[in-house]
């Protein structure tokens, strides 16, 4: 599609209408639902938005009201997007897994009129919290199970909603078409709340320029296309999910497909198998322990084959991925290590079709990452903001590597600041933080140009950008030398043992770090060598788990070392975690980005023990269950010393 083809292509909903032009009788959405494949042409979706939309209307709201969404990745719910903004309202999504408190924020902060909420489970938490929110004026719940008995004075059923908007479409159809011919290309089309890893979350306001700019761009330098498949699995209130499963969607009019559940995410991906694929560092991480799990299982005899190809895929499959020269006999090697492992492993894996599989949100092992590139799958890393619309950089075919995010995307401009913060500015940069001008202000200047909080800089002789860490959590040893955690934490996470990594050491004489074992893997060797245990923290202590993540550390400190710029941030003490960091305790995200000064003011007791040689601390810590209910859980932790590359080298001698 050319600029001039999209002329008129001034909103979302002109998107979709064009759609069902075009594209009519193609499949636009599926949903797995009770082991079922649903599909839904581009015309049913439209028929399916504009019910909605008019049911909206019946309700009362205005141009301009903000339309929140709670539940997990369904058509219903990317269909309230479309239809709050087919009348100029504005759609808010919630994450699935935030607990009231959060909610609460994000709809009063807003002053959110309506709710479409997925399940009871929405419902019940916004109920819960329903008389602290002073806007509040109806709550459309999607799945109707459990919520017969429930006082409806505000409840409001989807599919009746739709009805009564198509009832009213005589009354209200005039109005609908008013209010979309009106829309504008600087219109606000979504707002998304930071993930707040550092304060409260601010509302990121994105007009349709921006939505649509960025997915035409981005679009083009991926040659997508209407025959890709995606899986929609992220959180809606993701501007990944919002960009790919929207904006990117509409734009080039490809199918959207929802997993029937968490549970049964890898099941659907194998029977989707997605053509582009996106997914954090932390999906990759756990498919990959999912594998070695497996393969610690397996007889001698497969997993000596495996171990062989593996090499010899580490070896030449990026670069023949790259197009690079590769000898004939190791082509064939390849070949027939594709035939018995690698498109077996791909398989399992549901990557099997994948053309173009993307990683962001934070930065990924190089270890990781030249793993799935190895096996001859197109991964690649973009570095971007919600603030961006997603891209800053990208990484073009044939110059894919591991430490570095790319060069600037498509009508993205990129500089360094002289204290290496990266800035940029774009047609995606966001209109504002709403009701938040002084953030914006310190954000955004009056030329466009963002500041990302992110320390980096372009290699000379690549024009890549490679990012050292947060430009907050960059600092200096006591003696000088670089600290950048992210960079050690991120080679300690390629461990599939290892879960969630925090390194310490600024302005310190030396590095530390607190782990988190994935208790899915740890457990699996422990029943292998029959320990037995009682749960996570007792499994976390013992002596024999200790002994393997040292190892792991101490093989990191030699990576390290390599690197004579980060050498020095080689983790000299550890201890292993008796919890594991969750959202639910205000320790990472609901992305899963930890929040470093949380974690150090929650355990400074850890801290001070790993900076005063003590061997053993006893701590007590607040938890929150399930349930929503407050507790706390007391252990004594080891404290443990990891030899230095340095160390290593002289013991072996």
């Amino acid at each position: 599609m050319t600029a001039t083809d999209s002329a008129d292509l001034v909103s979302i909903p002109a998107l979709l209408a064009r759609n069902a032009r075009e594209f009519g009788d193609k499949a636009a959405y599926r949903e797995k639902e009770f082991g079922i494949w649903q599909s839904w042409t581009w015309v049913e979706a439209v028929e399916q938005v504009e019910a909605l939309a008019l049911g909206l209307l019946s309700l009362g709201a205005q141009k301009g009201d903000h339309v929140a969404i709670a539940g997990r990745n369904r058509p219903y719910l990317y269909w309230a997007m479309l239809a709050a903004q087919s009348i100029g309202a504005v759609p808010v999504p919630i994450y699935q897994d935030a607990v009231g408190d959060e909610i609460a924020y994000v709809l009063d902060h807003c002053n959110a009129r309506f709710i479409v909420a997925g399940d009871q489970e929405q419902v019940d938490k916004i109920l819960d919290i329903r008389d602290s929110l002073k806007n509040l004026q109806t709550v459309i719940y999607l799945d109707p199970r459990g919520l017969r008995k429930y006082d409806h004075s505000i409840l409001k059923q989807y599919q009746s909603l739709q009805e009564e908007g198509r009832a009213a479409r005589g009354d209200l159809g005039d109005e609908l078409a008013k209010r979309q011919a009106a829309q504008t290309y600087d219109d606000t089309c979504v707002m998304l709340y930071t993930s707040g890893t550092t304060g409260r979350p601010k509302g990121v306001v994105l007009s349709n320029r921006n939505v649509i700019e960025t997915s035409k761009n981005s679009s083009q330098f991926d040659d997508l296309g209407p025959g890709e498949e995606v899986l929609a699995y992220l959180p809606m209130a993701w501007v990944g999910d919002y960009t790919f499963s929207m904006g990117q969607a509409l734009w080039t009019g490809f199918c959207v497909n929802c997993p029937e559940s968490a549970e049964t995410m890898m099941t659907d991906l194998r029977e989707i198998g997605p053509t582009y694929y996106f997914a954090p560092p932390r999906v990759f991480e756990n498919q990959l322990t999912n594998v070695m799990i497996r393969m610690e299982d397996a007889g001698r005899l497969k997993k000596w084959m495996f171990d062989k190809a593996m090499a010899h895929a580490k070896r030449v499959g990026p670069a023949l991925l790259s197009g690079a020269s590769v000898g004939f006999m190791d082509r064939v090697k390849y070949f027939l290590g594709d035939i018995f492992i690698y498109g077996p492993l791909k398989n399992t894996l549901g990557l099997s079709r994948v053309r173009i599989g993307y990683t962001a949100g934070e930065a990924i092992g190089p270890e990781l990452f030249d793993f799935y590139r190895s096996l001859g799958i197109n991964l690649k890393q973009l570095y971007g903001q919600t603030e961006a619309t997603v891209y800053v950089t990208i990484q073009p075919d044939g110059e894919v590597r591991a430490d570095t995010v790319g060069v600037p995307a498509p009508g993205v401009e990129v500089r360094i600041g002289d204290n290496g913060e990266i800035y940029y500015r774009s047609p995606g940069v966001f209109v504002e933080y709403y009701n938040n001008p002084e953030s914006t202000a310190s954000t955004k200047d009056a030329e466009g140009w963002v500041a990302t909080g992110d320390a980096g800089f372009f290699e000379e002789d690549t024009g890549h950008l490679r990012i050292i860490d947060r430009a907050k959590d960059v600092g200096k040893m006591a003696d000088g030398r670089l600290f950048a955690p992210k960079y050690v934490e991120n080679k300690l996470k390629f461990y599939p043992n290892i879960l969630e990594a925090v390194v310490f050491g600024n302005d310190r004489d030396y590095c530390t770090a607190f782990v988190n074992i994935d208790l899915n893997a740890v457990g699996n060797w422990a029943e292998r060598n029959n320990i037995a245990y009682g749960g996570y923290q007792e499994l976390s202590q013992h002596p024999q788990v200790l002994d393997m993540i040292q190892a792991h550390i101490e093989e990191t400190n030699q990576s390290i070392a390599q690197d004579p710029m980060l050498s020095g941030c080689q983790v000299r003490r550890f201890l292993v975690l008796h919890k594991e960091l969750d959202a639910d305790d205000g320790e990472m995200t609901r992305t899963r980005k930890v929040r470093r000064r949380t974690v150090e003011d929650k355990f400074d007791d850890l801290i001070v023990g790993l900076y005063g040689g003590a061997l053993f601390v006893e701590t007590t810590t607040e938890v929150t269950y399930e349930d929503g209910r407050k507790g706390s859980i007391s252990a004594k932790l080891e404290l443990r010393d990891a030899a230095l590359a340095a160390e290593q080298q002289m013991a072996a001698q």
